[in-house]
């Protein structure tokens, strides 16, 4: 069964990727992780990986589309590629992939897709620096310019948010406009200013551009011309056109303070930007001059795990990028780490010092050196250069504990029990604790450099390689146990085998030993010179041993001899590993990619390669459950896999494995926590007994001025009521004025609406009249299109007949003209299709002009309607103004105007209702006019349609003629079928029910059988208790004569065979039997009460059927016989054990006696075995009679209705 490595999450950032970090969603954030992409989701923290492109050297440039569903992604291969993704697809599939043509294109260091999505530009790298203009879904390259030359360099392109035909360039000394126009690209900016380094820009509107600079300055660019700048570190702004000051003094001054704004990003109240060592400023926008003022300062937090935790703060902000509602505001920054804040807090806790919060956990920001596992534990355990190590979860999916040292970490081990942990420095080994929250030191070993390290499988002993010497330690007691020596160069990997016997290890000396850990001897070596090995494995019997190194393969070796070898293609082998279920290889390439390999190797090269890191893959192991597989690179990532069959299943594990939960504390640790904890608790009562204090004394105040408040409340209450009297009478006044008005009003509408409905409804029946001429006079034309089809339908069939008999004599012909014709109409069409092609190349370029020149033309009327939209502005102040004189001047007319505004709203409402129904009346007569067309139109695809109804009937007819016997044979056979079909289900019915009482009867023999025999058990039982009753009775008879003997030995007998738990159980024994039978009686009265009903269902149906059931009443003879033999068997065992109680019966009265003790214990006995016996005998005695009743039943219903004979019943 194949193996597939599936990718399940991963650890780590790529940094050096142009926009490495975007919001698809509100949730959802995409970055680069080794050469895959990462949707990542910050509630839920699932991930979803897309894999890069196959041969791909690393991704450069990453660019989310404005709609948010294309995601863009630069490569290198053979040359620069662009890689479209549809990211709203379950899988991320690809869309387009996009080169640079004929152009020699290394990479694309930056890309940006147009506002609408369907444009796509791309900057080449050095040394052309050619902007690229897409329309990425016909992969059809547009324009190209070439944007600046050596030693300048471009760092970001981007789309005006308004226009797709703009674009700005920004760089080191380049910052430029182009405009897409006449199929090229064209610079719009003209005007010259001092050359600057700009790292970032953002657009704030259609023109409007702001650039960071390294040197800390901000400036605003509009319509390509410097309006302004912005100092970073300060508040305010200040107009660059009324500067006075020398320039280059100005540099000098502020470039020791000034910071690298290296990433803007805008939203809709001003924009984003970083500014200098892990610090990020939030602008908002001022109302004077459409300015812009620094409102918030957001940090880095420090690193409290670091050596020095100001490190952190120390970073470089790369990337910035605003959720879609502008909620949250996401960084990543040069050491691969990502940030995460929620810009609303910011806003609440404005007087204190935001701080930024990690995305998911702190990762890498080097080189990963070391990798390892443990037993115990779901626990990975990684060292970097970056002086740091981690201890994740592949479980959970957490960064469990992180701890910064000061010396680099070249190798790392995992205590089988998780607890503890080897790590390999460059001047120490060091074995530390895993406490619960540090990693603590509890012992160094003097090994400087240790490079690979490795505990045994049982934990009582750890390897580490210093140089080409390998010392074995013990775990309990840190005694160097063995120092194996033999390698000549550095020894780049350790393994153990199961049983910790031996260990394999693997140098540069190309040289690949398997140690004796007991003896420190020799057991088997592999040596060739010509290889330097990088890695080896073991497999899980021992047996095989896998070695990769420089020379390309894979090789297995087995017994001091290379048994197989597998070359990679173009890559080296860094890394192997293998399942414990020893089906799969897994092998790192210093390429980054990981290939699986079955096992054992084939002879040819086969294997599956999955896209991994961005660089050489260091370390890589497989988990002991054979559920995961690990993997880190130089790139500082760490991957997790999910090693799965081709079904998607995870593998069969061979034990269900149960993680350990157990930590380590130190002792002062505790008691500084429970500390702690004694002294919050006092805390929380003394606060508790405060706040009830104060909430008292508040309670006394609220309550007095509650009072007074209430009291200014009665007052005011009291005014209002007078105040709202007085408004109700002048309300009722200005009611009944306005009844007077609306009365007068209503009757004019009605008057008016009276003549509107009189002469529409003379208009209508206008129409209708029309309507009808123009019906009949289609029904006449109607009739005479009918005749004439007839007259030219006969015509036709005579002409026919001539033109075929003269066409058969021309076809002759002209079949040799024909083929002439055809030679000439391929040639034709090879050259149509030429000139096709190039008619769609013209097209396309026309279109694409005309399309230019009609956004020109849209962009001036804008313009206009903007002049437009001010003058109308001022006219409006106007207006405004001179009514504020007519206000003032009189107040009485406003009054007036009050009451006519009312009026003229109800006179409005009745002109709308008006205005509607003329729109109406015109609706309906464009409705007419259209049905006047329609009709029209319908006539001739009539003529049209009758003509090939005459054809299409008679050919009707000659298929119905066909048809119509097959139909019948057909419907006679479904009848059969059916029949048939019903026959069957009822035979099916009848066995099952036969089936199912054949099994209850063969299930009650075996309990009366197990019932029998038990009663026979509990016979002999009795048997020998009364016998060895009889014996001692017969001891105690010698002591008649003496009466306390006898006494005493009666009483022995008693106690002896006579207690109280076996009277009890006499009792609810009889108790239960007398259940049981109730039981079994019920059961067997309904068990014939469903079988009669069935019978009385069922009669009618079998006398039909008898004569194809005679074959099963054979088989139902039979098995009754056989029935019947069993109940004779059962009878004559009854009788048996009838004779044995009667025998039981006399040797009562005899036991009687002897002694009435005795008689006591054996008559409960007796009775209850005499009991249950008449209850078995009743219950067979019920039985008999229900089977003779069912052979008479079925016999009655299958009498055979032909001459065949029945075989006898066995009486």
């Amino acid at each position: 069964m194949a193996v597939v490595a599936q990718s399940h999450y991963t650890f780590g950032v790529r940094t050096g990727v142009a926009n490495n970090l975007c919001y698809l969603d509100e949730q959802t954030v995409v970055f680069p992780c080794g050469n895959n992409l990462v949707r990542y989701n910050i509630d839920q923290k699932w991930q979803k990986l897309i894999p890069g492109s196959e041969k791909s050297q690393g991704m450069f440039a990453m660019a989310l589309s404005p709609n948010r569903r294309y995601m863009a992604v630069s490569e290198r291969a053979e040359k620069g590629t662009i890689t479209v993704y549809d990211m709203h697809h379950e899988q991320s599939r690809r869309r387009k992939v996009l080169t640079g043509g004929d152009l020699p294109v290394g990479e694309f260091v930056s890309l940006a897709f147009s506002p609408d999505s369907k444009f796509l530009i791309g900057q080449s790298g050095a040394p052309d620096w050619t902007l690229f203009f897409w329309m990425w879904e016909k992969q059809h390259v547009l324009a190209t310019v070439k944007t600046t030359t050596l030693p300048n360099s471009v760092y970001q392109i981007s789309f005006s948010p308004h226009d797709n035909t703009l674009i700005c360039v920004s760089g080191n000394g380049v910052f430029k406009q182009y405009r897409y126009t006449e199929g090229a690209l064209k610079q719009c900016n003209s005007t010259k200013f001092e050359a600057q380094n700009f790292m970032a820009h953002t657009w704030m509107s259609e023109e409007r551009v702001i650039a960071g600079t390294d040197m800390g300055r901000l400036l605003v660019f509009e319509s390509g011309d410097l309006r302004w700048e912005i100092n970073a570190s300060s508040k305010t702004s200040y107009e660059a056109d009324r500067q006075e000051t020398d320039p280059s003094e100005e540099d000098a001054a502020q470039t020791p303070s000034m910071p690298c704004i290296a990433a803007i990003t805008a939203y809709s109240k001003g924009f984003a930007c970083s500014a200098g060592h892990g610090t990020v400023c939030l602008f908002e926008k001022t109302e004077e001059k459409d300015q812009y003022r620094k409102t918030r300062e957001i940090k880095i937090p420090p690193d409290p795990y670091a050596v020095e935790p100001s490190q952190a703060q120390a970073q470089e902000i790369t990337t910035l990028c605003i959720s879609p509602s502008e909620e949250g505001l996401s960084a990543c920054t040069d050491r691969g780490q990502l940030y995460n804040i929620t810009l609303a807090s910011t806003e609440i806790n404005k007087s204190e010092q935001a701080h930024f919060e990690f995305l998911s956990h702190s990762f890498h920001s080097k080189a990963i050196t070391g990798l390892s596992i443990c037993i115990r534990k779901p626990l990975i355990a990684t060292c970097s250069l970056d002086h740091s190590v981690r201890i994740w979860n592949y479980e959970t999916n957490v960064l469990e504990l992180y701890k910064e040292f000061q010396e680099e970490a070249y190798s790392v081990a995992l205590h089988p029990s998780g607890l503890f942990i080897l790590v390999g420095f460059t001047d120490k080994l060091r074995l530390m604790n895993l406490l619960i929250d540090d990693i603590r030191v509890f012992k160094e070993l003097t090994v400087r450099g240790s490079r690979e390290c490795a505990f045994s499988h049982g934990g009582h002993m750890f390897a580490a390689a210093n140089g080409n010497v390998i010392h074995i330690y013990s775990t309990t007691t840190f005694d160097n146990l063995l120092n194996l020596k033999g390698h000549n160069g550095k020894v780049r990997s350790l393994v153990w085998s199961m049983d910790d016997n031996r260990l394999v290890s693997c140098g540069m000396d190309g040289a690949v030993y398997e140690w004796n850990t007991q003896t420190a001897k020799r057991e088997s070596e592999s040596v060739l010179k010509s290889c330097s090995y990088n890695s080896v494995a073991i497999s899980s019997d021992g047996k095989n041993i896998f070695a990769v190194g420089s020379d390309h393969t894979l090789k297995e070796i087995q017994d001091c001899q290379i048994m197989k070898e597998m070359l990679a293609e173009d890559a080296v082998y860094t890394a192997v590993t293998m399942t414990r279920s020893g089906r799969t290889i897994f092998t790192g390439t210093s390429t980054g990619t990981i290939r699986a390999i079955k096992y054992p190797i084939p002879v040819q090269k086969e294997w599956t390669e999955y896209q991994a890191h961005s660089s050489a893959i260091n370390k890589m192991l497989v988990t002991f459950d054979d559920q995961y597989l690990l993997t880190v690179s130089q790139d500082g990532c760490l991957l997790v896999w999910k090693i799965i069959d081709k079904e998607g299943r995870g593998l069969k594990r061979d034990k269900d494995v149960s993680y350990a939960e157990e930590i380590l504390i130190t002792k002062s640790d505790l008691e500084e926590k429970n500390q702690i904890m004694t002294e919050l608790k006092t805390r929380v009562e003394e606060l508790k007994m405060e706040n009830e204090y104060q909430l008292r004394l508040k309670d006394m105040n609220y309550n007095e001025k509650i009072k007074e408040l209430s009291e200014k409340f009665m007052h005011e209450i009291e005014a209002l009521k007078t105040r709202n009297q007085v408004l109700k009478t002048d309300m009722e006044k200005q009611e009944w004025s306005h009844q007077e008005t609306m009365t007068d009003v209503n009757e004019k509408f009605a008057k008016e609406q009276q003549d509107f409905e009189s002469t529409s409804n003379q208009k209508l029946m206008l129409e209708y009249e029309k309507y009808h001429e123009l019906q009949l006079k289609c029904q006449r034309m109607q009739e005479d299109y009918e005749q004439q089809l007839q007259t030219k339908e006969r015509s036709k069939q005579k002409a026919l007949q001539e033109l075929t008999r003269s066409y058969e004599m021309k076809q002759q012909d002209r079949q040799q003209v024909l083929t002439q014709c055809q030679e000439d109409a391929r040639q034709q069409l090879r050259e149509f299709e030429e000139t096709k092609t190039q008619i769609e190349e013209d097209g396309d370029q026309e279109i694409q002009c005309i399309r230019i020149k009609y956004e020109k033309i849209l962009q001036e009327e804008r313009d206009i309607n903007l002049c437009l939209k001010g003058e109308t502005g001022i006219m409006k102040k106007k207006l405004s103004s001179l009514q504020r004189e007519i206000d003032e001047r009189s107040m009485d007319i406003d009054k007036h105007k009050v009451d006519m505004q009312k009026q003229q709203a109800v006179t409005r409402s009745l002109e709308k209702d008006i205005h509607t129904l003329k729109k109406e009346i015109m609706e309906r007569d464009e409705t007419i006019q259209d049905k006047e067309k329609r009709i029209y139109e319908l006539k001739k695809k009539n003529q049209e349609l009758e003509k090939f109804k005459f054809v299409l009937d008679y050919k009707i007819k000659e298929l119905k003629k066909q048809i119509e016997p097959r139909e019948n044979d057909i419907k006679e056979m479904k009848e059969q079928i059916l029949e048939m079909e019903t026959e069957l289900d009822k035979f099916h019915k009848k066995n099952t029910q036969l089936e199912l009482n054949n099994s209850e009867l063969k299930l009650k023999v075996k309990v009366t059988d197990r019932e029998l025999h038990k009663e026979m058990r509990r016979v002999k039982d009795v048997e020998s208790l009364v016998h060895s009753f009889k014996r001692e009775l017969h001891h105690c008879v010698l002591f008649i004569q003496e009466p306390r003997k006898l006494k005493d030995s009666i009483r022995e007998l008693y106690e002896h065979y006579v207690q109280q738990s076996d009277v009890v159980e006499i009792v609810g024994a009889d108790k239960d039997i007398e259940r049981e039978y109730c039981r079994q009686r019920e059961h067997l009265e309904r068990n014939v009460a469903s079988l009669k009903k069935k019978l009385a269902k069922d009669a009618d149906v079998h006398r039909t059927e008898s004569n194809k059931i005679m074959s099963e009443n054979v088989s139902l003879i039979t098995e009754i016989n056989d029935l019947r033999r069993e109940l004779r068997m059962l009878r004559t065992q009854i009788h048996d054990y009838e004779c044995q109680a009667t025998i039981t019966k006399r040797s009562k009265p005899k036991s009687l006696t002897d002694s009435k003790c005795h008689s006591e214990k054996g008559g409960m006995e007796g009775s209850s075995s005499l009991l249950r016996n008449s209850k078995l005998r009743a219950s067979f005695e019920g039985l008999i009679p229900r089977l003779n009743l069912e052979e008479e039943e079925c016999l009655a219903l299958r009498t055979p209705t032909s001459n065949t004979k029945l075989p006898a019943l066995a009486t």
